[in-house]
Parts: C-alpha cells; sequence; structure tokens
C-alpha cells in the first residue's frame, strides 16, 4: 500500500524529518503509520536489536492528546519513550485518508540523526484495538487540529505530570513485538 516498503538500509532516509534530535516520531499520513527512532551513538547491535529484537509498543491517552510509546530491547536498557501524536504538522494533501487507515501495518525506521541514513527497518502488524485508537485520535484531530504552541503547551503539561513508564502502566493498547531471528535457508528444514 505505501512508499514506505522502498525505503533501503544504508541510504539517506527520503523523508524530510523537521527535528533532527535523539528520540522517536510518530505519524500517520497518508501512506499509512510510521514511527521513526532518531539515535545519534549507536552501533550493529542497535541496528539489529530494532530489526529483529523485541520490543513493545503502546498507546497512551490524556486530555484528547495520543501519545505513542515504546520500548525496545537492545537499544534502552531500561524504560520508555513516547512520541507525542500530532497532525498539525502534515501537509493537507499528505494527510490521512480512508485508504491509509486500512493499512494495518505499523512502518518501523531507526535513522542516525547526524548522517541521515536509514538504519534498519521493520514493518509490525497493528492489532484491532490499537487501530481503533488511532482512528479515533485521526478523526479528532482532522475535525479540530491544535495549532503547533497549543499543541507544544498541552504536550508539556503532561509531560510534567507523568513519565513514560506511568503512561504505559496506563496505555489503552499495547503490541509485543517478539524477537524475529529469520532462519538462514541453509538451515531450514526441507519438506
Amino acid at each position: 500500500m505505501s512508499n514506505y516498503a522502498n525505503f533501503q538500509v544504508g541510504e539517506k532516509f527520503p523523508l524530510p524529518i523537521k527535528n533532527q534530535q535523539d528520540g522517536g516520531l510518530f505519524q500517520i499520513d497518508a501512506n499509512g503509520c510510521i514511527f521513526i527512532l532518531q539515535l545519534s551513538r549507536h552501533d550493529v547491535i542497535a541496528a539489529e536489536a530494532f530489526r529483529t529484537g523485541k520490543m513493545e509498543l503502546a498507546l497512551y491517552e490524556q486530555d484528547g492528546l495520543l501519545f505513542f510509546l515504546y520500548q525496545i530491547d537492545g537499544i534502552f536498557k531500561e524504560g520508555w519513550g513516547d512520541a507525542p501524536f500530532s497532525l498539525c504538522g502534515v501537509k493537507p494533501e499528505l494527510l490521512p485518508t480512508e485508504k491509509s487507515m486500512a493499512d494495518t501495518t505499523l512502518h518501523l525506521y531507526l535513522v542516525d540523526t547526524t548522517l541521515q541514513v536509514l538504519l534498519a527497518q521493520r514493518d509490525v502488524p497493528i492489532p484491532a484495538d490499537f487501530m481503533a485508537i488511532l482512528h479515533k485520535h485521526v478523526a479528532a484531530q482532522k475535525a479540530a487540529t491544535l495549532d503547533e504552541a497549543a499543541l507544544r503547551l498541552a504536550v508539556q503539561t503532561i509531560w510534567a505530570q507523568k513519565s513514560p513508564p506511568q503512561m504505559r502502566e496506563a496505555a489503552s493498547a499495547v503490541i509485543e513485538v517478539p524477537l524475529s531471528i529469520p532462519v538462514p535457508p541453509s538451515k531450514q528444514k526441507l519438506n
């Protein structure tokens, strides 16, 4: 469905990223759902952990806002990261559509913040309960999008009240992504 599957590891990341610092960005647009994790300090182990390691992803809702929460074994020793969701920075022609909201794949990308190079990518299926919350927030934000200043203030207010681990405890939906190490063809059992 989306163009996101055509990105190449080791090449310059093709999407523009306004905020060039370590952290996560969660977006839903005309191509579907995307999560970008930017790191300035990483190694081969981090890229492999992102590509095949165990992850936990969650959604937290408060005061009409949605936070995408993430914990990735092998990259973060402990704790959770969070990425507030907003349509305020999405161009009108790239807003989510009925077709893009029917795509139940979450596209995950690990990007080097310094070189803007794609280090790893992974697709994760989105369960129905998780998708229902995304639909609800997309519809609400399309109906009444906050401007950037109001969004920033609302997000900072919530951050002052709750840490990402506290948000995770009160999450509305969770995706547990298991360890996924592909078996090389030479090791696969032939039928």
